[in-house]
């Protein structure tokens, strides 16, 4: 079952399992050293998949400082990887962005593999390439939407 939620809306379960997601990808699996845990969670939207008792994919949106949305910790359970849950993510990020952030430009700062996937929807790159947590990454942009 997919959920938009606030911080404050999310129950302790939602959110150990979050982190718990996070960091099994973001730094087991892909051996990365980096504070995951930082203030934008505390005012992000927070996006997932919640089945069986697990987050199977997750992503956070929030307006940075420059007063643009932004998403990140984009991440599906390695177990449910290539099972079409990419396309719904996305839809429910672009979802969250036009309920509580409209008329924002976003700005990703997306890891250069999936790069193309991100052009999809419509994102740009901007820039060089730049080493983030580890990972290339480059910064890509969209247009405000409704």
């Amino acid at each position: 079952m997919w959920k938009i939620k606030t911080f404050n809306e999310l129950n302790t379960h939602e959110l150990y399992k979050i982190l718990a997601l996070r960091q099994e990808v973001f730094t087991i699996e892909q051996k990365r050293l980096y504070q995951d845990l930082d203030k934008n969670d505390f005012d992000a939207i927070h996006v997932f998949n919640y089945e069986n008792n697990e987050v199977i994919a997750y992503a956070r949106v929030f307006l940075e400082d420059n007063d643009v949305v932004t998403f990140g910790r984009v991440v599906i359970k390695k177990s449910h990887r290539g099972k079409g849950l990419g396309n719904p993510l996305m839809d429910k990020i672009m979802q969250a962005i036009r309920d509580y952030f409209p008329e924002k430009e976003i700005e990703i700062e997306a890891q250069v593999p999936v790069k193309g996937y991100y052009e999809k929807y419509n994102f740009r790159t901007i820039g060089k390439e730049f080493i983030l947590a580890g990972s290339p990454h480059i910064k890509m942009i969209h247009e405000k939407i409704n």
